[in-house]
């Protein structure tokens, strides 16, 4: 990484190291971008590069008994990787429950957000971070996010996250196991696969992440980057949008464009993560986003990333490959898979390089 002006040093100082975040820089009044979150300019959203009038499917889940359901979840999985779904059973009231705890915690004054900076916090269950991984970018992400490790039932580390929105963390949480569990069992019957057992179920979505994302509002979105590029290391991420967007996918054609993902009252945005792809041997995709800032309001997106536990080895699945389909990937351990993508920045797809053959 090159060496970064004094101004620069200064804020990755205040920003990073004292724990203030984007949004401590925000509220001291800034009125530019300062150069430390500037892309550059080969690197920022083209507007005459998003595809104007299309967007990712929107699929009713109401009744998960049908099999076309089943058909256009696996279809959007292999073409897309990206889709919507709506009329799942999440009463609206948990979404902006969930949301507003959000905007709670991080309307608290700095002294109180700190308590919980990387590093600070009373428990490694709950965590307050800035950018993506700061010591390995030369242009950080314009924003902050709040991430809950959860673990089903672990009363003494949720009796340790903060009191504006822990319970509507696990309330939330707790609401969409159900329709997580429902998703991955069509996916996984695409790929052959009868049932998921124990065995299958720590492999899937045994450490689920919640994060509170919170983009404050920018002077000058276009020169910066809510989020770069990436694609997910999840096996499935479920994202809960508010009502300002940004979310752009990039479309599958490889002509560099990019697709806008429109928020839609009471849907969930649906992404295959890295893992699924790897397990499903690149039948479907997991598919490069990012989201850009925001010059009018201040935003926050609560994505829960569906992992596997720690030890949990993958690779293309058994049943993908019975009929003598070579595998495109090896097998990996997850916390590889995991400490690899936070050493570096956000680089596209360039993290599934890990695991193939």
């Amino acid at each position: 990484m090159s060496l970064r002006n004094p101004n620069s040093e200064k804020i990755i100082d205040f920003v990073v190291n004292q724990g203030n975040g984007i949004k401590g820089l925000v509220d001291s009044g800034i009125e530019t971008v300062p150069e430390l979150y500037i892309l550059p300019v080969e690197e920022r959203l083209d507007a005459s590069r998003v595809v104007a009038g299309e967007s990712i499917p929107v699929i009713d889940v109401s009744n998960w008994d049908n099999p076309k359901l089943t058909e256009s979840i696996c279809e959007a999985a292999s073409k897309w990787g990206f889709f919507q779904i709506i009329n799942h059973g999440i009463p609206l009231q948990v979404f902006d429950s969930v949301k507003e705890a959000g905007h709670r915690f991080f309307g608290l004054p700095n002294e109180e957000r700190n308590k919980y900076w990387v590093g600070n916090s009373p428990t490694d269950t709950v965590t307050l971070k800035t950018s993506f991984v700061p010591q390995a970018e030369a242009v950080l992400e314009w924003k902050d996010y709040l991430s809950f490790r959860f673990v089903p039932g672990d009363q003494e580390s949720h009796g340790l996250w903060p009191s504006v929105c822990k319970n509507q963390v696990v309330e939330y949480m707790e609401r969409a196991e159900p329709v997580i569990r429902k998703l991955l069992e069509v996916l996984l019957k695409g790929l052959k696969v009868k049932e998921i057992d124990k065995a299958r179920e720590y492999t899937l979505m045994a450490s689920p992440i919640v994060n509170f994302i919170y983009y404050p509002r920018c002077p000058k979105p276009d020169l910066t980057a809510g989020v770069r590029p990436h694609s997910d290391i999840s096996t499935l991420t479920v994202l809960l949008q508010d009502n300002n967007g940004g979310l752009y996918v990039r479309a599958t054609d490889d002509d560099g464009s990019w697709i806008h993902v429109p928020p839609i009252d009471g849907a969930l945005v649906i992404n295959i993560g890295d893992i699924l792809q790897i397990m499903s041997n690149d039948r479907y995709k997991s598919i490069e986003h990012r989201v850009v800032a925001n010059g009018s309001n201040n935003r926050v997106s609560v994505p829960i990333f569906v992992n596997p536990g720690p030890d949990a080895v993958f690779g293309p699945l058994p049943e993908v490959l019975e009929s003598g389909e070579q595998p495109l990937y090896k097998e990996v351990k997850f916390s590889d898979y995991f400490k690899f993508f936070f050493s570096k920045k956000h680089d596209g797809k360039k993290t599934m390089d890990f695991a193939r053959i």
